[in-house]
């Protein structure tokens, strides 16, 4: 589910930026600042994971563990998708272009 939730923001992400490009950029052609972090951003979570696979933190040893929530298994680590999908749709983060 939280893996879902990171797509559709990643989508929602690209298809706010496509329709608000223009208006971004003030009439100026190019746009200062991204609204929401960019999607490129989630190689860090990439990063992080091979980072923690490097060092065998693998299934129930990745930090924070293992929860069991019901029949259910949560690596709170997932948690930075979530994050990171409500980084990229954030409306009032301002990140300036190089």
């Amino acid at each position: 589910a939280v893996l879902s939730y990171f797509v559709g923001c990643g989508v929602s992400r690209l298809a706010r930026y496509n329709v608000t490009a223009e208006q971004l950029s003030g009439g100026g052609g190019k746009v200062k600042y991204f609204e929401g972090t960019p999607i490129p951003t989630s190689v860090v979570i990439v990063g992080l994971l091979a980072w923690a696979a490097a060092q065998g933190r693998i299934e129930s040893d990745l930090w924070g563990g293992m929860w069991q929530l019901g029949p259910w298994q949560l690596h709170p680590l997932v948690l930075v998708y979530a994050l990171s999908g409500s980084l990229m749709i954030s409306k009032t983060l301002h990140i300036p272009k190089p």
